[in-house]
């Protein structure tokens, strides 16, 4: 049965990837960046990509939508800022609540930061659940690590969850893999060898373990790189230069520890080689870091897909 969507705050396509592979179909996709939405449109061009604020976007066009998803900003969560939570004008939960209750979707889906959980948002994790219960909904919230769905990092993320109480029996969260993800070495050995280089069969032995989560950055500082200090010494221990990206693989004969290209950091997060990421090196980079690993995407959203169906079909039989 086809099923529809309408994601806010889509970034660079991870959620939406995921949804898609569950097999969603998308009505409508809300991003902010131009960038992302280049990207979006890039690989999709029968997609709907409204580049809007979500505060500009009305969700009443879209009433009774099968499932409202998104990834909304982490700062206001995440340990790498001041938590501010609510007073953090770049909070969009608010937002989503409006959508949802204009939309009042069969099912939500939102994605967020592991700070999410963190004692100090107990309040408004519990207020968040109340509001959307006073709408119908029975909400629920796990912490997912990517490297449990096959994704070569840890990347832990709290996903959300709410179904209408007729639909809450139905749901079920997805059962992680009984098999451990890829190294970083066996899954980026082909890229590392695209030039030649001469130690990339040695260079994938030593890289013998997933990556470090990783990480978008901000705008306000310069290029990309991956990480804080203890994240690129995590980096090294794999054979890995973390202080920034480059533009190709090693050469035949390079001598050292090599960088990531954009698109080893997409495979690492989960994307499939195909999907291309516009713009220059820098903000195709933070694309990339700042997306939900599609692969986490989807089991959660074939779950919801499955529950969603088997209770159309039970109104169809009813």
């Amino acid at each position: 049965m086809p099923l529809h969507s309408v994601e806010i705050c889509a970034g660079a396509g991870g959620q939406a990837l995921g949804l898609e592979m569950a097999g969603f179909e998308h009505s409508a996709l809300v991003e902010i960046d131009g960038h992302c939405c280049n990207t979006l449109r890039a690989n999709r061009p029968s997609w709907n990509v409204i580049e809007s604020d979500v505060k500009a976007v009305s969700g009443r066009e879209y009433s009774g939508i099968d499932l409202f998803a998104g990834g909304v900003p982490c700062p206001p969560f995440s340990k790498a800022g001041k938590q501010l939570g609510k007073d953090d004008e770049r909070d969009l939960f608010p937002e989503a609540l409006r959508l949802v209750d204009e939309m009042r979707p069969r099912a939500v889906m939102l994605e967020n930061v592991r700070g999410f959980l963190d004692a100090v948002f107990e309040d408004y994790r519990m207020g968040l659940k109340r509001k959307l219960e006073k709408m119908g909904y029975v909400t629920d919230w796990r912490l997912l690590n990517a490297s449990d769905f096959g994704v070569s990092q840890l990347r832990p993320r709290v996903v959300i969850v709410a179904v209408r109480k007729d639909y809450s029996e139905c749901f079920s969260w997805p059962v992680v893999h009984d098999r451990n993800p890829l190294s970083v070495g066996a899954l980026l050995k082909d890229l590392m060898a695209a030039n030649g280089w001469r130690g990339a069969e040695k260079w994938a032995k030593h890289a013998d373990d997933i990556a470090p989560t990783i990480v978008g950055g901000s705008k306000k500082h310069g290029g990309p790189d991956l990480g804080p200090t203890r994240a690129k010494k995590a980096w090294a221990s794999l054979g890995v230069d973390g202080m920034g990206i480059v533009d190709e693989a090693p050469g035949r004969a390079f001598v050292g520890m090599p960088r990531l290209t954009v698109p080893m950091v997409a495979r690492i997060q989960g994307f499939p080689d195909e999907w291309r990421f516009t713009g220059k090196k820098t903000p195709a980079y933070r694309q990339v870091g700042n997306a939900f690993p599609p692969p986490v995407a989807q089991a959660v959203a074939t779950e919801l897909h499955a529950c969603l169906c088997r209770q159309k079909s039970f109104a169809v039989v009813g």
